[in-house]
């Protein structure tokens, strides 16, 4: 559910009906056009996710007998430039719109697999790994949340669950195509066939499909009919939800807490999406099992992506968050105990049904937040703040898995940040006009990561304690 209230600006007042693209011939409201458009990019994008780069990881590891670190680290370089980019470029596609800036994505994201294919050192990997996934973050998902949040806010949920279930449905089927050509041939070939995706489905669509809002082309958010003036009235139709400015948002404690959760669930999410095949490959499922629960958990949060969109059309974001970080708990305890297949597929399943409503919920946060006029920049803000703490998660599994010799620890730390991410996301109330002070809402994250380490050292000490009787 978006937030209402006051409106924040003027008016909205849609121009005449202009055409909207000439391969759009249907009478259907455009604004799907663009959600379809989200879903075909990214499913081409997810290349460059954690799910994907898993079926990778082993074989590159074993030709190359690179460190576990050495191939995670371009995963955090990647994370940590997206974030950056996005505070450079998130302005821009609130302002202008997300066409320009996402068909250069795609062009960067086939060059940097053909790179991949030709790399020989870890800092080669580092290079075009992190490039890559830097526009896939900041070109392709950002730039589908902001066109989507224009074109969308009663429908807002059921609109990003196709841009969702395009991501998901890639980090499901990708990994089959791909494992069957690093079994053909190999893992090099793997990265340079799929490099023809990007062009095809990336840049041709979004040049032809992407436009700014529809008040550009005489048309409404949600396709709504433009009603009739009322006697008197000045204007046109009046925004039907709050519109803050990135400022404006900067001082409100949710800004803040929303901030502080999305970090630590990217830390722990994306960290988990790359590690949990090589930790079920550590614990003896074969190569070919483990690309089997790759597909398990993004296929189901691929289905999910559909159910979790409608729920947040009708239930607030920030409850939904919770329910999905509650689930992100439970499978870590899983993941934890699983020493066989079955238990591999367990987990797969509902790590599958939190990473769907994830999926989702993540990218409408901040427009049904604080409206759709500066998404863009409130999620660069947001970004410039993270960038140095959302890509050590993986860095940080691959670097405990490395001393050792198992990813119990990291995943068990893991667990810890789903709870703290239920509490924040419940104190996250929808902001008002008078924003809380800022320092209120420093005090309450350093009480709450305070009392998270705590509860860790304790448990930490009755395992120990376990361990000794």
């Amino acid at each position: 559910m978006a937030n209402r209230g006051t409106v924040a600006g003027p008016s909205l007042i849609a121009p005449p009906r202009r055409r909207t693209s000439i391969f759009w011939p249907f009478d259907a409201y455009y604004g799907w056009a663009i959600a379809w458009t989200a879903l075909v990019v990214s499913f081409a994008s997810s290349v460059f996710y954690g799910p994907v780069l898993s079926v990778w990881f082993e074989p590159i590891r074993e030709e190359t007998g690179w460190k576990s670190w050495e191939i995670s680290a371009s995963f955090t370089i990647g994370s940590f430039s997206g974030s950056i980019l996005t505070a450079v470029i998130g302005r821009a596609m609130d302002r202008y719109g997300t066409r320009t800036i996402m068909a250069l994505s795609g062009m960067v994201l086939a060059g940097c697999m053909v790179g991949l294919a030709f790399m020989q050192a870890p800092w080669q990997m580092w290079l075009f790994f992190g490039t890559g996934r830097a526009f896939a973050i900041a070109g392709v998902q950002v730039g589908t949340t902001v066109a989507i949040a224009n074109w969308f806010i009663r429908k807002r949920g059921k609109a990003t669950s196709l841009a969702g279930f395009g991501l998901r449905s890639g980090q499901a089927l990708v990994p089959l195509a791909a494992a069957v050509i690093i079994v053909l041939l190999t893992w090099r070939w793997a990265f340079g066939l799929l490099a023809i995706s990007a062009i095809l489905l990336v840049t041709a669509p979004a040049l032809v499909y992407l436009r700014r809002r529809p008040e550009d082309y005489g048309l409404l958010p949600d396709g709504e009919p433009p009603p009739e003036p009322a006697q008197g009235s000045q204007g046109g139709p009046q925004e039907t939800e709050a519109q803050w400015t990135t400022s404006q948002a900067r001082k409100t404690l949710a800004f803040w807490l929303i901030l502080l959760t999305t970090s630590i669930m990217f830390f722990a999410q994306t960290a988990t999406n790359l590690h949990a095949v090589p930790h079920f490959q550590v614990r003896g499922v074969p190569f070919e099992s483990s690309v089997i629960i790759v597909f398990v958990f993004a296929a189901i949060s691929a289905v999910m992506t559909v159910p979790w969109g409608w729920v947040m059309d009708r239930v607030h974001v920030r409850f939904v968050i919770a329910m999905v970080s509650l689930i992100y708990f439970g499978s870590m305890l899983i993941i934890i105990n699983a020493h066989s297949f079955a238990g591999a597929v367990l987990f797969g399943v509902v790590f599958g049904v939190a990473q769907g409503g994830w999926t989702v919920s993540q990218r409408i946060v901040v427009p049904n937040y604080f409206g759709r006029r500066s998404v863009g920049g409130i999620r660069g803000q947001m970004g410039l703040m993270t960038a140095f703490i959302n890509p050590v998660g993986p860095l940080a599994a691959g670097w405990i898995r490395d001393q050792t010799g198992s990813y119990e620890q990291a995943f068990t730390i893991f667990a810890f940040m789903f709870l703290a991410a239920i509490v924040m996301m419940v104190i996250a109330t929808p902001p008002v006009l008078r924003a809380a002070p800022v320092r209120y809402t420093v005090r309450s994250g350093l009480v709450l990561w305070a009392a998270l380490i705590l509860a860790y050292l304790v448990v930490q000490r009755l395992l120990r304690r376990r361990e000794d009787d």
